[in-house]
């Protein structure tokens, strides 16, 4: 009896498999990091970014750092003075919790005019499902009724087996 309500249990988890999907860590700069001499608009541009993704910013410490800034002082390369707004770790990690658009710079002088500085708009909602399987084609072209048949038919042949 417990083998089958494993197996029923195994059947609704893989059945919604297909429509659940992850959050995405970013490594800023991918394996060159966060440094001078990376055009961070190129490494972006293709990346959609949502709400629960983080960006993780890789850096040598001594030479570098992050700052989150506005749109304006993004534009005009200006360091806030609070240094509370900065990070200085070389291994930063930054939870994107709400949609809109995020600004970062380096703080160190020069740094972000020689553009180390990155530009992104967040996303609300979670990211796009996986390419989908078979299981998730076929529920696709289903109607509503062959859905709910379906599932009955399934309950009902879990309690016969019980």
């Amino acid at each position: 009896m417990a083998v089958h309500r494993s197996l029923v249990i195994f059947a609704i988890v893989a059945f919604m498999a297909p429509t659940i999907s992850l959050a995405m860590d970013y490594v800023v700069g991918d394996d060159n990091g966060w440094k001078l001499e990376v055009n961070y608009t190129d490494w972006a541009k293709d990346k959609q970014f949502y709400v629960g993704d983080t960006l993780l910013f890789k850096y040598n410490n001594a030479s570098h750092n992050v700052y989150k800034v506005t749109g304006d002082d993004f534009n005009s390369c200006n360091v806030p003075s609070n240094n509370s707004l900065g990070l200085f770790t070389g291994n930063d990690k930054i939870n994107l919790a709400a949609a809109g658009k995020k600004w970062y710079i380096c703080g160190v002088t020069g740094h972000c005019n020689q553009g180390m500085k990155l530009k992104i708009t967040v996303l609300d909602g979670s990211a796009p499902a996986p390419p989908p399987n078979a299981a998730s084609t076929l529920l696709a072209k289903a109607t509503n009724f062959q859905i709910v048949l379906g599932m009955t038919l399934s309950i009902a042949a879990a309690l016969i087996m019980v």
